[in-house]
Order: C-alpha cells, then structure tokens, then sequence
C-alpha cells in the first residue's frame, strides 16, 4: 500500500480528523479499569491478575512502536492505520471468545498481544506525518498527534459501563460488550485509512518544499549512545509509571477510598471519574505541549515531576478526607502524565533534530513498555497485599503512592541532568543534505 499523496491545494487541517479517529479509538485502553471489577467476579481474578491484559497490551505498544518505526516509515500513515485497525479489532474479537469461553489466557492473548501491536503501530502511525505537515509548531503538532490516545476513554469509559449495565456482568455478557467494541472501532478506525494524506514535500506553510533542517543533527544509532537519549528515556518511565498507576486502576481506587465513608462512590460515579481522567489526559497533551513551545521543554518536564509528586503527597496525606481533592489532584496527574507523552517527540526533536526523529522516537517508547507494568503492578500488587493483611479503604494505596512520589523525583534529577548533546555524535552536515535531496526527488 503505497502513501497517499496530497494533491495540490490540500490543507494540512484535514490531517488530525484522521489521526485522531485512530487515536480515540485505541486510547480505549485507558477504560480498561471498568473491565477490572466484572472480570475478576466473573473469573475469579485478582486485581493483578485483571491487569494482565493492560500491561501485556502496554508491553507491546512500547515494542510494536520500537520495531515498527521503520515499517511505518517506509510503508506510510495509511498502511499503519490499516495495520493497526486489524489488530486492534481482533484483539477485541479475541477477547470476545475468550470471554465467552472463560478462557483468560485468550483475553490476555488477543486484548494484550494482538490488541497492543495494534496500539503501538497506531500510536505511531500518524506522528511524523503531522510532523512534516506542522514543522513550525512541533509541540502543538505531537500533541495533536497523540491528543486523541489520551480522550479515548472518554467516550469508551461511559459506553462500556452503559454496555455492562445493559447486558449484565456475567461472562457471557463481557464477551458480547467486547463483541460490539471490536466491530464499532474498525468502522471508525477505517476513516483515519480512508482521509489521510502526507505531503508531497514537507511544508512550513503550504505547498512549500522540503528545506534542509538547522542546528544539529543526531541518528537514531548515535542518539542512543548518548546520556541524553537515556535521561529521557528515565523521564518518561518516571513520569508514566506515576500516571499509569492511578489510570489503571481508576475505578476500583476511587471507590476504595471512599468505601468506609457516608457518601461512597456508585460503579457509574466510578466510570464517571475515568471518564474526567481521560479528559485531563486529553487536555493536557494538547494544553501542556503547546506551553513548552513557549516555556521550554525542560521547564515544562520540571512542572510534570515536581508539581506531580506534590499531587502524589497530597492524595496520600488527605485524600480520603475530601473527594474534591482527590478527584482534583488526580486530574493533575494525568494532565501531566498526557503532556508527558505528547512533549517527548519535541524534546527528541530540540536534542537531536529532525534527521531520524521518528526512530528515536520509537525507541524511547520501550521506556512505556516497562511503565506499563511498573505503575500497575506497583499499585495493585500492594492493594492485594494490603487486602490480604485485613486493611482496606485508602490504606490499600498508602506505600504504592510513597514509591510513587520517590520515582517522580528520580526523574526530576534525570531531567536536570540533560544537556545538549556532544557535536561528536552529529550527522555530518553534507550527509544531511544528501538524504533532504533525495527525499525531495522521491517526493517529485
């Protein structure tokens, strides 16, 4: 499948509709944690056990995005979504007979392997586009890009409690929601294939050509050689291990914590409140990146760290005396924890230019994969213990939320300790000239 090339005229506008009807519908794996509690009654399992499927499903978009960069490259946005539409909805497909049979192993398989290369080839799929569409706003671009992975459990979050209410709890009734969100996301995931185009040169407004990039520029072998490619990746880590451990398990901590008091939270007020999560997760990619490009990508990594830890602190000192400040402060988590994401690809870009953005990129996204079962086995592997000693309500997250405010101000220090990166490690400049021209002859 060869890219689909602009023609004449197109506006650059028309490019985010299509990624974000790709990203909306995979950022449904933020709306896992509304699963969590039906599953485990229904199969018997363990919090840790019933985010298995999550985890697997982060472990692969971290992979699938490292070692599908290229393909994606190569092949273009249409044929990643493509990609990616097929294995999104057969991971849900899959889920679907595993539910029906109450084989968990399936679920694991088809929702966390199947489903998570589909998420790492779609989370790839349109970033470098809107790159080269949106050169002079790269912070605005890469939020816009991955804007939508953030708000997907926005709309999957009410719509599967809807479906669960409707349709029951049992296996049987899981197995028919899973059923419905795998055919209903292909059809929405095939508009981004139908709608998206890439440049027939990179424009810095419309319909100009492909100029060779300034300043330095690093490839993706050199990039991670470097202190800084490493430090960055630990920035990450940090921050999504701290984002994805309330995200997870949004729903059950929620009621947790307001369990033993005279206003507990119903399992609709608890979708209701991942629903707002993925609301601030979606605003703050947006929101957040588009401020780096006027405050820096360094200081606006020193707000998500440092502002994030005190959130954590605060949760964990008074959170069970006051849902305003619960709800409040996990908000702010996931703004940061969003703007994390949709920052990264800019901070790349400021370090090592835009030579092989894209690659690194992809590299850097293994750092997700270990956060993605990091941050839930941290939280719920403690609740289960927490549990088992006979505590409950907010007792069960106390020490999870303790390492978390410990690995928040890791990555504050690794942030600190980023520096531009030695001239030793730049892509010689005739070389850089050389790939500008023949990418500008490819594109005629």
């Amino acid at each position: 499948m060869s890219p689909p090339v602009a023609p004449p005229g197109w506006s650059r506008w028309l490019v985010p509709p299509a990624a974000l009807s790709v990203h909306l519908s995979i950022g449904q794996a933020y709306a896992w944690s509304v699963f969590k509690p039906p599953l485990e009654s229904a199969l018997g399992l363990s919090g840790t056990q019933s985010a298995l499927p999550f985890q697997l499903g982060i472990v692969m978009l971290g992979l699938s995005a490292a070692f599908g960069g290229t393909l994606v490259e190569r092949n273009g946005p249409r044929w990643a979504m493509t990609v990616a539409l097929v294995c999104f909805s057969s991971g849900f497909l899959l889920s679907a007979l595993g539910a029906s049979l109450e084989q968990y192993w399936l679920i694991v398989f088809g929702y966390g392997f199947v489903g998570g290369i589909g998420l790492g080839i779609g989370y790839i799929s349109p970033v470098s586009t809107l790159i080269k569409w949106f050169p002079d706003r790269p912070g605005m671009a890469t939020g816009i890009a991955i804007m939508g992975f953030g708000g997907g459990a926005l709309i999957a979050s009410p719509w599967s409690a809807q479906m669960l209410e409707s349709f029951g709890s049992d296996s049987g009734a899981i197995a028919l929601a899973f059923l419905v969100h795998g055919l209903a996301y292909a059809v929405f995931m095939l508009l981004g294939v139908l709608l998206v185009r890439v440049p027939s040169s990179a424009p810095g407004a419309r319909g100009t050509a492909r100029q060779a990039p300034t300043g330095p520029q690093v490839s993706a072998n050199q990039a991670i050689r470097t202190p800084q490619f490493w430090c960055l990746w630990l920035v990450l880590c940090m921050n999504v291990t701290a984002g994805i451990g309330i995200l997870e398990k949004a729903a059950p901590m929620i009621t947790d914590f307001f369990a033993d008091t005279s206003t507990p939270v119903s399992v609709t007020a608890a979708a209701g409140f991942v629903a707002l999560l993925s609301a601030a997760n979606m605003a703050g990619r947006i929101g957040w990146s588009s401020t780096s490009d006027l405050i820096g990508r360094k200081n606006i990594y020193r707000v998500y760290l440092g502002v994030g830890a005190l959130m954590y602190a605060l949760i964990a000192l008074f959170g069970d005396t006051s849902k305003p400040l619960f709800i409040l402060c996990a908000l702010v988590i996931l703004s940061f924890y969003g703007g994390g994401f949709a920052t990264i690809p800019a901070y790349l870009k400021d370090l090592f230019g835009t030579y092989q953005v894209g690659a690194i990129h992809g590299r850097l996204l293994t750092a997700w994969s270990l956060a993605g079962v990091l941050g839930p086995l941290i939280v719920n592997w403690i609740a289960d213990r927490q549990e088992e000693a006979g505590r409950h309500g907010a007792s069960l997250y106390g020490l999870s939320f303790v390492i978390m405010i410990g690995l928040l101000v890791v990555g504050f220090v690794a942030n600190e300790l980023v520096r531009p990166v030695d001239p030793r490690h730049h892509v010689p400049q005739s070389k850089e000239a050389d790939r500008v021209q023949q990418q500008q002859s490819e594109s005629a």
